[in-house]
Order: C-alpha cells, then structure tokens, then sequence
C-alpha cells in the first residue's frame, strides 16, 4: 500500500512497498529476478495482517515487520503486493459502495452538489501524496524502511492521534469539509510516507484536529484510501516482472483473505469509533511500537 498516488498504510501505493519486510535477496538467473515461493501460512498470515491493519490507525508496516521477524519471513514479492492490496481495494469499494455511486452520478450528470464537491476534495487531498511518494521514494525504500524508525513513528503518530482524539470537537461529517481543510488532510497523509505512520492514522488526525466527528473523520480516512491504493497499483503492476504472476492459486487466497477480513474491519471500526475512541488504537500502538524498539 500501504501510501502513491500511495497509502498504510499500507495502503500500499505512494509507501511503494514501504510496509513490507524486505528479507534476503532474491535469486536471479538470466531472465531477471524471480519472485520467491509463497508459502500458504505466510499467505494467510499476511494477506489477514494486511486486511485488517490497513485501515485501522495502527500501522500496517509495524506489524508486517514484527511478522517477519518472528517467522523469519522474507519478501514475498510485487505480485502478492498487488493481490492483497487489490483486496483491500474491493473490500473499500464494496463498503462505500453507495456514495461512490452518489459521486459518480453526480459528476457524471454535471451536478453541483455535496456529491460532487466531496469527490473533488478527495481529489484535492490526493495531490501531496501522489507528489510526495514520487519525491522521496529513494528515501522511503532504503533510510525510512529502518526498524527503529518504524518503532518510533508508531508511538509518535500514536501519541498525536490521542491528543487530537481528546480535544472537544464540533462533530462536523465529511460534507462540511472546506476545500482548504481536504489539502491539510491530503498533507497530512504525506507523512503516511514514513512507515509506521499509518495512513488512517495520520489522515483521522488531521480530520479531528478539523473539528470532525470521530466517524466523520474516519470515512473521509477511508474514502481517501480509495485512488491511494488504486494507483499505487497500477504502479506496483507495472513495476512487477513475468515470472510474478506465477502463483495464481496463492495471489488469489491472498486477495480473498485480504478483502474479507479489511471489509470486517471496516464496518466494525466505524460501528464502534464513535464510542470507543482512539485510546484503545493508541495505548496499543504505544506497546507495539515499544516492542519494535526492543527488537532492534
């Protein structure tokens, strides 16, 4: 993801493949590089790491990490990349399914309405990443990728999420977004870039410091995954070789495992938000982002 246009998180997209552990190097033989074996555990593993951390704010790229460490997984190439972040992808699309169809009603009958000014500040917000992941991608790939950077912006993002969380808000929704607060946000969600961040994270922050609601800002997190994720994998698809889509079995359990546990995690996330807060995501970030810290 996952970013970019790039997301995670983890959404994968302008992150470019920032999330993910990279292990030992893959063997080449004449015909260019060849993507690892996927084995079915670390398929499953993955693919429900990735579904379900992608969209809550706790950093998808801190868990991959830890899931590596601890099985001694390597990377499991571009064309998994694009599987389970294609799941994810789906699940966001089946999930809000019904104001991407307002939207695109709208816009397509040349309609100004909410419809169409929230699917023009979507736009809007997705501008810094697209440009950012493209700028730094260098430093993303190689500086950034570090254990203890990951470790410490798990609990400094955490940190700002529950600052933001607790301040007293109005409780706007999406809709009351200015076209100036969509560009704070989209900049905020820049800082998705360095793993760890979290891209929902980030993005629910800078929507709670705008005086959104708690579920407001966590729809407008997830719309803006939306053209994240889908160009980050057209990116990642152009970027992956013949010998990727070898394992068509594995890809395909990957993104069924990956759509059906992000969508869970969607409608359960803003089910609850409201009531629950961000401390549960913050006091648990804290702990992750410690134990990143002392496996370093």
């Amino acid at each position: 993801m996952s970013a970019t246009a790039c997301p995670n998180g983890h959404a994968h997209g302008g992150r470019q493949r920032a999330w993910r552990h990279r292990g030992p190097a893959r063997p080449t033989d004449a015909g260019g590089a060849k993507e690892p074996r996927i084995d079915l555990l670390q398929v499953v593993v993955l693919a429900l790491i990735q579904g379900i951390t992608e969209f809550l704010p706790i950093s998808s790229s801190a868990h991959l990490i830890l899931a590596a460490k601890a099985f001694g997984w390597e990377d499991q190439g571009l064309a998994f990349d694009v599987a389970v972040h294609g799941g994810t992808l789906l699940a966001l699309v089946a999930y809000f399914r019904h104001e991407l169809s307002d939207m695109a009603m709208s816009a397509l009958r040349r309609r100004r309405d909410d419809n169409t000014a929230l699917l023009a500040k979507v736009a809007v917000a997705t501008v810094p990443i697209a440009i950012a992941g493209w700028l730094v991608r260098p430093l993303v790939e190689t500086v950034l990728r570090e254990t203890a950077v990951i470790g410490a912006a798990t609990i400094a993002f955490g940190v700002a999420l529950w600052w933001a969380d607790r301040r007293p808000t109005p409780g706007r929704d999406a809709m009351s977004l200015t076209f100036a607060e969509a560009a704070l946000i989209g900049l905020a969600q820049a800082t998705a870039l360095v793993p760890g961040a979290s891209r929902a994270g980030v993005t629910i922050t800078a929507a709670l410091l705008l005086g959104l609601s708690r579920e407001g800002a966590s729809r407008f997190s997830f719309l803006l995954a939306i053209p994240a994720i889908a160009g980050a994998g057209v990116l990642t698809i152009a970027q992956a070789p013949p010998a990727a889509w070898e394992h068509v079995l594995a890809l395909a359990l990957g993104f069924v495992i990956a759509a059906l546990s992000a969508y869970a995690c969607i409608a359960a996330f803003i089910s609850l938000v409201q009531r629950t807060g961000m401390t549960p995501y913050v006091l648990y970030r804290l702990a992750l982002g410690a134990a990143l810290l002392l496996i370093v």
